[in-house]
């Protein structure tokens, strides 16, 4: 019981602090659970990423799924998710159900480009420290940088996917001499490591498919909002892959297509999104919150922040079993370090684009950044310190030109 509720603990304060989207999540996980709390080596932590970067859905919570799980089984990963989605969840519908008198406005807001400049620099350093731990020798940079390249230059969401297994393959056939893995490369069987049953993940994703085929029918046998909004908000989760973004255009294909919401209702939602710490999936409770049903706006609110999660809960907990036992088969650790490469390649693609290219835009952007920099880098202030004080320093700093 501990343990559950230290994981509660650290994800709820990740979830209240955590901006800048998947990408920048994965860097704050890497910095918390791997650099202070110690619950992951750097390797461990790079085949979960590894993991979560196959599977569609939101990877960021994806990984913090596994690493509640490893560090206090089914409980500890349900404390996991709750912690870090709760916050921005609960935000969103409250939102949601002021959206008429709220409004717009959040575009450039001195808070908010604050916020994002700090992202920069917690992403930055990240990239940089598992380039160093995971890229040690020519081949594994030369990976990783050819990952970045394609995926900077290409923009298909499944070519992540790709670049992952591409890099698998290079380890597979030119790492295996330097590749013998232990404890620091690949997943351990310490006593904080929880295993699984191949049988509870074959009925997980058993679940998955089952529901993801068997919805639609049941919305046909059983129509209403409740029961459509749900299996619409499964169909988008299930079907996702490369982050958060990229769900948009298909929930507004379900819930502004289906007219539960305006189009002007969903872009309003889509701003307060990146206002807030957390996951973007929790733009979810937002919709729900505006559609009529059980519970009033908040039991709506729930039953959609459900249906867009589960199906990364029913994936994660249904492939993890096989995951562990995939790793720990001969030639496997020199695939998982192809992979991990790329990984770094994929995480330096995005620091890029469209991190970089999103925050920085002038002179002052670049010495607010140093500003993050000295205090994160230099002082060693925590992360989320940093980024609430860079949000405050952004109010001051940016709030008298905006729109300029």
């Amino acid at each position: 019981m501990k343990n559950v509720l230290e994981v509660l603990r650290e994800f709820f304060l990740l979830g209240l602090t955590s901006f800048g989207g998947p990408t920048a999540h994965i860097a704050f996980f890497r910095n918390r659970f791997v650099g202070v709390k110690k619950w992951l080596t750097e390797s461990e932590f790079a085949d979960q990423l590894a993991l979560c970067q196959f599977l569609p859905g939101p990877a960021s919570s994806q990984l913090g799924l596994t690493i509640g799980w490893r560090r206090a089984g089914w409980a500890g990963a349900l404390a996991a998710w709750t912690g870090f989605t709760l916050p921005s969840a609960v935000a969103l519908a409250a939102f949601g159900i002021g959206v008429s008198s709220f409004g717009g406005g959040l575009d450039g807001a001195g808070w908010l480009r604050g916020l994002q400049i700090a992202v920069v620099v917690v992403i930055a350093n990240a990239v940089a420290s598992m380039w160093t731990s995971l890229c040690p020798g020519k081949l594994r940079k030369l990976i990783a940088l050819v990952a970045a390249g394609i995926v900077v230059v290409t923009t298909p969401a499944w070519m992540q996917i790709l670049v992952i297994a591409l890099g698998a393959v290079a380890g597979l056939l030119f790492l295996r001499e330097e590749n013998k893995r232990n404890d620091s490369t690949g997943l351990n069987e310490g006593s904080n490591s929880v295993r699984s049953s191949q049988l509870f993940g074959v009925v997980c994703l058993i679940l998955f498919f089952g529901l993801l085929f068997g919805l639609p029918i049941l919305t046909k046998l059983f129509p209403g909002q409740p029961l459509e909004a749900f299996a619409g908000l499964y169909r988008s989760g299930s079907l996702v892959f490369g982050g958060g973004h990229v769900v948009l255009p298909l929930l507004s294909e379900e819930v502004v297509g289906h007219g539960w919401v305006t189009k002007e209702e969903f872009l309003a939602g889509y701003g307060a999104a990146q206002a807030v710490p957390g996951p973007l999936f929790t733009f979810s409770a937002f919709i729900g919150s505006l559609i009529d049903g059980p519970g009033g706006a908040w039991g709506m609110a729930l039953i959609c922040l459900i249906g867009i999660f589960l199906p990364a809960w029913l994936l994660v907990l249904g492939v993890m079993p096989f995951w562990q036992g995939a790793v720990r088969r001969p030639g496997m650790g020199a695939a998982l370090a192809g992979a991990n490469a790329a990984v770094v390649g994929l995480l330096g693609a995005a620091l890029y684009d469209p991190v970089w290219t999103g925050s920085i835009h002038s002179a002052v952007d670049v010495v607010f950044l140093l500003g993050v920099a000295a205090a994160l880098l230099i002082l060693r202030w925590p992360s989320w310190l940093v980024v609430i004080l860079a949000g405050v320093a952004g109010w001051v700093v940016y709030s008298p030109v905006v729109g300029s």
